[in-house]
């Protein structure tokens, strides 16, 4: 099994959503059966299904294993997934309609499937039943078309590797004086930035080089910004709290546009 299987690129319903789409476009490019991107997906988060079946496809309305809802989407003409990870403020990879766009920024995530004269989006929610089964349960509800304003993948990197060259100053030297020494959580996940490990793909078969190692790295990255928001603010000033945290926002922000770009990456022309 492909090693980005193993994990999801973004914590939550964020990693959830890279992972369908990656594996969706694997799938729909043929790099994949769909057995095997249904079994990668459901690694990341266990069971998944489609609640209300899939509009527009003369189905009746029922819940749907994921399986069978992305069967249904490709005999409606599936072309594509994009992957949206909106946050307050910034919209990204969202086109509408509004009640779309406010349940996908509730989740922090989305998937848009593209099919031939329309869309339909999927929200993803954690699906607990009893005391032991957790999974994920996507809504699916109409999108609008249209194309994102969504960085490309060369720009994406670039503002990435700018965002990390100044969170991690900040973030260095705001601690550091803070309390004389960098936390070790803090100092391992940097030294990780430069050490990335052998299961460091988080994509799926056929994406381009340049796209495994973006995702890679924003998902390394995205572990720094979950640890640094978690330490504790005492022994700082109020300017370095304001520094640290605007940093922070703009790595949060280079993150997202480079998983987003990442993921949408797969059927880009091949420069």
């Amino acid at each position: 099994m492909y090693a980005g299987a193993r994990r999801g690129a973004m914590n939550g319903l964020g990693g959830v959503a890279t992972a369908l789409v990656a594996w969706g476009n694997a799938w729909l490019t043929g790099h994949v059966g769909l057995d095997e991107a249904v079994d990668a997906v459901e690694k990341t988060a266990g069971p998944q299904i489609v609640g209300g079946g899939v509009p527009g496809t003369g189905g009746a309305e029922r819940d749907l294993p994921l399986r069978a809802g992305l069967g249904e989407l490709r005999v409606a003409g599936l072309a594509a997934l994009r992957v949206a990870l909106p946050a307050p403020g910034d919209p990204l990879g969202l086109t509408g309609p509004p009640d779309f766009n406010r349940a996908a920024l509730d989740a922090r995530a989305a998937v848009i499937a593209v099919l031939p004269d329309r869309a339909v989006g999927l929200i993803p929610a954690e699906d607990r039943r009893g005391s032991s089964y957790v999974g994920v349960r996507w809504q699916a509800r109409d999108a609008a078309t249209g194309t994102p304003d969504v960085p490309s993948l060369a720009e994406a990197d670039r503002q990435l590797l700018l965002a990390m060259r100044d969170a991690t100053e900040v973030l260095l030297t705001v601690d550091d004086a803070a309390s004389g020494t960098v936390p070790p959580e803090i100092a391992d996940a940097l030294a990780d930035l430069r050490e990335p490990g052998p299961d460091d793909h988080p994509l799926a078969p056929g994406y381009p080089q340049r796209a495994h190692r973006v995702a890679a790295l924003a998902g390394r990255l995205s572990l720094v910004v979950d640890l640094a928001r978690r330490l504790d603010d005492r022994g700082l000033t109020a300017e370095q709290m304001r520094r640290r945290g605007e940093a922070l926002r703009m790595l949060d922000r280079a993150v997202r546009r480079a998983m987003v770009a990442a993921c949408n990456s797969s059927f880009d022309p091949v420069p």
